[in-house]
């Protein structure tokens, strides 16, 4: 009877424990087999037949957790090269975007400015061959330089033309040939006509218009070039920060946040929200540190944008450009006699002109041309098929949207389906809540960062340039928010030339939700995976129970064995 209660007892014990082993084994089996592990790894295109058969000793591995674990060093070293390569992909994306929205707004810009300036001299063209005839026809070279220098200085500013220099040269030619046109009947000599051109703004021959032609071309030239310039600025800007090499620290961070769960046999996990934020923000610190300077030029750009549709509107000084000087010819006409008498007084008497024979060759010589106010029918249609009021507001949007880009990097990558919420997440170490505090933006407060290494002494120079320029373009937008003209030293076609950079399709250019940031892919269909939890956590019950009942036996049986 003892001899049958022992054998009882063995069998029961080996019984209870191979129950025990076979629920706590199913924890372990995934990471015996790595059969998940080698479809995601070559998903990934890597080669199946580096990962093991079955789960290896870890002690080897550089950057993730050294237990037991499906991956090899070789593996480690191919993911460390992905998780750089997917670090990038939703920096890479975001800023893509934002480069192709400003890259189209700066070319919408500038084509509706240049054809409003193509406009004003077809109308003007038009209406003085109507009002003006062969007067005009014969002078017509005067107007079609006044139109290419401003032409010239839209597109290079003070560093080719010095505007106030080309107005009053242009006010003194047209002084000059309207002069000689009212007094057909005598000589001018070269000097005399230079006596003519430097009383120009004395004599007032035009009335008021010039002086409030400048004034108004100077304001809205410069807010029009400058703002422009700025569109230009900003995909260059985005461009050379978002190409910004990661740091070694950063990417030994990625490798462990983005495949070290691969390692555990866990490739569906995603990341801590938290934890998430702490890696980028440590890898992009210095880009955060780019937004103080980037929201600066932002609001720059936003109050000349300001100006742009109320007093310095290019629109509305380049439409009826051509109605201003022909009432400021209107004005030299009405006023020819007593300009003509003042010009005798102070230069002196003409001789008569020995080509002057007839009262007929006054009539075909002189100037008899007289305004005729313009119909707005005849006017060319609206420039680029749009107004500056509809490309401003559509502009402003786009600016608003793009203030704080660089500090909420983190955060638009961190969010969505690229993280897992709760506790259900990778830590860095395991599937578990995350409990490092997370640090703030910037460079300076990486020295607490608990999962990047960075070295908060040496800032990134090709950003630090940025930074820089983005300094002195707002110093520029400020000053031509006061109507004050600038220097800015650029090739002629910088304003209009074809530009290189990123472009998009439409749909995603119009909007930020298809950045996605490349995590693990999940192979299992997440219903699937909530079966597997719950059949895990019923084996685990399972299992418990099964020890409970062993315990249970062994202990009634035990008085009776001995």
């Amino acid at each position: 009877s003892a001899s049958f209660g022992k054998k009882t007892l063995l069998v029961l014990f080996v019984v209870c424990t191979l129950v025990v082993l076979s629920v706590s084994g199913t924890a372990e089996q995934k990471l015996k087999n790595c059969n998940d592990v080698r479809a995601a790894y070559s998903s990934k295109g890597f080669n199946v037949n580096d990962v093991p058969n079955k789960g290896v000793n870890g002690a080897p591995l550089k950057v993730c957790p050294q237990g037991f674990s499906c991956c090899t060093v070789e593996m480690e070293e191919k993911l460390s090269q992905q998780s750089h390569t997917e670090i990038k992909a939703p920096v890479s994306r975001l800023s893509t975007n934002l480069q192709s929205t400003f890259k189209q707004r700066h070319d919408h810009f500038d084509k509706f400015f240049r054809q409003l300036l193509q406009n004003a001299e077809v109308s003007l063209h038009n209406m003085f061959v109507r009002t003006y005839g062969i007067m005009y026809v014969q002078n017509a070279e005067l107007f079609k330089d006044f139109f290419a220098s401003l032409t010239r200085y839209y597109v290079s500013g003070s560093t080719a033309i010095n505007l106030d220099s080309m107005l009053s040269d242009f006010w003194a030619n047209l002084l000059e040939r309207m002069f000689r046109l009212v007094n057909v009947q005598y000589e001018f000599s070269d000097s005399y006509m230079e006596c003519i051109s430097r009383h120009t703004e004395q004599l007032q021959p035009f009335g008021d218009v010039p002086r409030k032609l400048r004034i108004q071309l100077t304001r809205a030239f410069v807010a029009a070039r400058t703002f422009v310039r700025g569109l230009a600025l900003m995909p260059e800007v985005v461009n050379k920060v978002s190409t910004v090499s990661a740091s070694p620290s950063c990417v030994r961070a990625a490798m462990k946040m983005l495949y070290c769960p691969y390692c555990s046999g866990q490739v569906a996990l995603k990341p801590c929200q938290n934890y998430c934020l702490n890696v980028l923000r440590g890898c992009l610190a210095n880009q955060a540190d780019l937004d103080t300077e980037w929201n600066n030029f932002l609001d720059a750009m936003l109050g000349l944008a300001e100006r742009l549709e109320g007093p310095f509107n290019f629109e509305s000084v380049m439409d009826p450009i051509d109605v201003k000087i022909s009432e400021a010819i209107m004005n030299m006409q009405e006023n020819s006699m007593q300009v003509t008498q003042k010009v005798f007084q102070g230069c002196g008497q003409p001789k008569p002109s020995m080509a002057f024979r007839s009262t007929r060759s006054v009539k075909e010589t002189s100037f008899s041309g007289r305004f005729r106010p313009y119909s707005p029918d005849a006017r060319p249609t609206t420039a680029a098929g749009t107004s500056l009021d509809r490309l401003t507001n559509d502009v402003k949007k786009k600016l608003k949207h793009a203030k704080k880009f660089w500090s909420t990097l983190p955060e638009t990558v961190c969010a969505g389906e690229r993280i897992a919420p709760g506790d259900e997440c990778w830590n860095g170490t395991a599937k578990s809540r995350y409990e490092s505090v997370v640090i703030g933006n910037g460079l300076a407060n990486q020295v607490s960062n608990p999962d990047v290494d960075v070295d908060i002494t040496k800032p990134d120079i090709v950003i630090r340039s940025q930074i820089a320029a983005l300094k002195e373009m707002t110093s520029w937008l400020k000053a031509a928010h006061s109507g004050n003209d600038i220097s800015i030293d650029n090739d002629e076609d910088s304003s209009g030339g074809e530009e290189s950079g990123s472009t998009c399709d439409p749909p995603s250019c119009d909007t930020d939700r298809d950045i996605y940031f490349s995590t693990p892919p999940n192979p299992s269909n997440p219903r699937v995976v909530q079966v597997v939890k719950d059949i895990n956590s019923s084996r685990a019950l399972q299992g418990s129970m099964a020890l409970a009942l062993c315990g249970l036996a062994l202990a009634l049986l035990a008085p009776h064995l001995r």
